[in-house]
C-alpha cells in the first residue's frame, strides 16, 4: 500500500465513492492549483469496501454544491497544524445555480446566452434537478 503523509494544513475530501474521485478532481479544477494535491483511487475502506480520497495541501474555497451533486456521501475535513479542525458532511442542495446545463436541446438556455440558470431538486435519490425554464430533468 502507498503511504501518503499526514497533512499539516489543508483539506481532505474523504468517503468518495470509488471511481468518482477523478470527476471531483476535474470539477474543482484541482489541476490548476499551485499546491500539493493527491488523488488516491480504490483505497480500502471498512464501510464502503473501496473509496477514493483527495488531499489538498492548501486553503481553498470548495464549492460544496458541486461535491454534493457528484457524490453527496463525501466528507470534507479541514486540517490545521496536523489536527482536524472542522468536518463537513454534505447533502444535495435544493437549488443549483450555474453548475448544471439543461439537457433539453429546445430549452431557451441552449439557444440564447442566459446568466445564472437555476435548477431545483426534484429527486434527491436520483440527484435529478429541473430547469427553471423548461422543467426538463438533468443531473451532473
Amino acid at each position: 500500500m502507498i503511504n501518503v503523509s499526514k497533512l499539516k494544513k489543508g483539506i481532505v475530501i474523504d468517503h468518495i465513492t470509488a471511481g468518482k474521485g477523478y470527476k471531483i478532481f476535474r470539477q474543482l479544477n484541482l489541476d490548476e492549483l499551485d499546491a500539493v494535491v493527491v488523488l488516491m483511487r480504490n483505497v480500502d475502506s471498512a464501510k464502503k469496501g473501496k473509496k477514493d480520497l483527495i488531499k489538498i495541501e492548501t486553503d481553498l474555497q470548495i464549492n460544496f454544491d458541486v461535491l454534493a451533486l457528484i457524490d453527496p456521501g463525501v466528507t470534507v475535513t479541514y486540517v490545521l497544524d496536523g489536527e482536524k479542525v472542522k468536518k463537513v458532511k454534505l447533502t444535495p442542495p435544493n437549488e443549483v445555480i450555474d453548475i448544471l446545463s439543461c439537457k433539453n436541446p429546445r430549452c431557451i438556455t441552449n439557444q440564447e446566452h442566459i446568466e445564472h440558470v437555476h435548477f431545483r431538486l426534484v429527486n434527491a435519490e436520483k440527484k435529478l434537478y429541473a430547469c427553471e425554464f423548461c422543467d426538463a430533468q438533468t443531473s451532473l
